[in-house]
């Protein structure tokens, strides 16, 4: 949310700021997509869905991409005995 804001971003991924230096800057941390609007340049891996389901269920969560989330199965351990 913080960095969306700083760059002039609602929560739909539109850009509504005032500075040419948010437009300047915003290839950092997010991708153009279509009609002006932006998605973050990440990729959310974890080991339980509830993370992913929390961010998905933020109020930003509607911006990522649904391929970068990434939900890894644990591996289990094998001690040598």
């Amino acid at each position: 949310q913080t960095i969306s804001g700083e760059h002039g971003l609602d929560s739909n991924g539109v850009y509504d700021g005032t500075s040419e230096l948010q437009l300047e800057r915003m290839s950092v941390y997010f991708n153009e997509a279509s009609g002006n609007k932006y998605v973050p340049r990440a990729v959310l891996v974890d080991l339980e869905p509830g993370t992913m389901d929390a961010v998905r269920a933020g109020p930003f969560g509607q911006l990522f991409r649904p391929d970068n989330f990434v939900l890894a199965s644990p591996v289990p351990a094998h001690w040598p005995r």
